[in-house]
């Protein structure tokens, strides 16, 4: 039988919850980068890669990806494709044929917005990472100050 220290060992070093403040709050930002990136559909695919490639945190990094959300997602798409039409502007919005809609005439209609589509996501994913990284890394440091304290009072 496989000891019970053994298994939480391996789970610890596995979801590397002994990482220093600076590698959390890193695989936070990397997640929300992930978060904010054009790539619908493989952000969790996204997670396990970099999780894996990086040796990063994945709890911290899937907590990081949850800010693209039901509630996000329109904010974050609206306001990627605005930032990113600031930055290369295209021109009116395409007129649309509902009637004769083929997968060649969407790629046609929607190719100019696809650089400020990428773009303004690019943009506005590392700004959010930046700001989740300070925001992230000063809550796990304040947190570990507090415990520190709070353990080194308690009587024993």
């Amino acid at each position: 039988m496989i000891p019970v220290t053994l298994i939480k060992e391996k789970f610890r070093r596995i979801l590397h919850l002994g990482d220093s403040p600076q590698r959390t709050a890193m695989a936070f930002a990397a997640g929300v980068f992930i978060a904010f990136s054009p790539t619908y559909g493989l952000h969790t695919a996204s997670v396990f890669l970099f999780a894996w490639a990086f040796r990063l945190n994945f709890l911290a990094l899937m907590a990081g990806t949850l800010i693209n959300n039901p509630w996000t997602f329109l904010p974050i798409l609206a306001g990627s494709m605005w930032v990113g039409l600031l930055l290369d502007p295209v021109g009116p919005m395409p007129h649309i044929d509902w009637h004769d809609v083929t997968l060649v005439m969407l790629w046609d209609q929607f190719r100019p917005y696809l650089v400020p589509f990428v773009l303004g996501h690019v943009l506005l994913g590392i700004v959010a990472a930046v700001v989740g990284y300070v925001l992230i890394y000063q809550a796990i440091r304040k947190f570990r100050e507090r415990h520190a304290k709070t353990s080194l009072q308690t009587p024993m």
